[in-house]
């Protein structure tokens, strides 16, 4: 576990995991999927932690088998709407 040597065993290994639980939820691609502020307080506290990271959990499994299922035109994926891009297109008058 990730977890500062000074503390040797001065920590509680559930703890531990909640932390971390709560930090990966932090770190998701989209910052729409990240919880609010007061949605982590509220998972430090123990509130709602376990349905987050069940919801988590099943989403990331759907992404992975996305990521990893066969696509027949590889050469036009789009994984999502970060990657389009805006052209600007500018009338000329000669």
């Amino acid at each position: 576990m990730l977890v500062d040597p000074d503390l040797e065993t001065n920590y509680i290994d559930s703890e531990v995991a909640q932390l971390i639980q709560v930090a990966l939820l932090c770190t998701q691609g989209s910052p729409m999927d990240r919880p609010k502020m007061s949605d982590v307080v509220r998972m430090l506290e123990g509130d709602g932690l376990a349905e987050r990271w069940d919801e988590w959990q099943k989403v990331e499994v759907t992404r992975q088998e996305i990521d990893l299922a066969p696509h027949p035109n590889s050469d036009w994926i789009l994984d999502s709407i970060e990657n389009l891009h805006a052209i600007v297109l500018i009338e000329y008058s000669l």
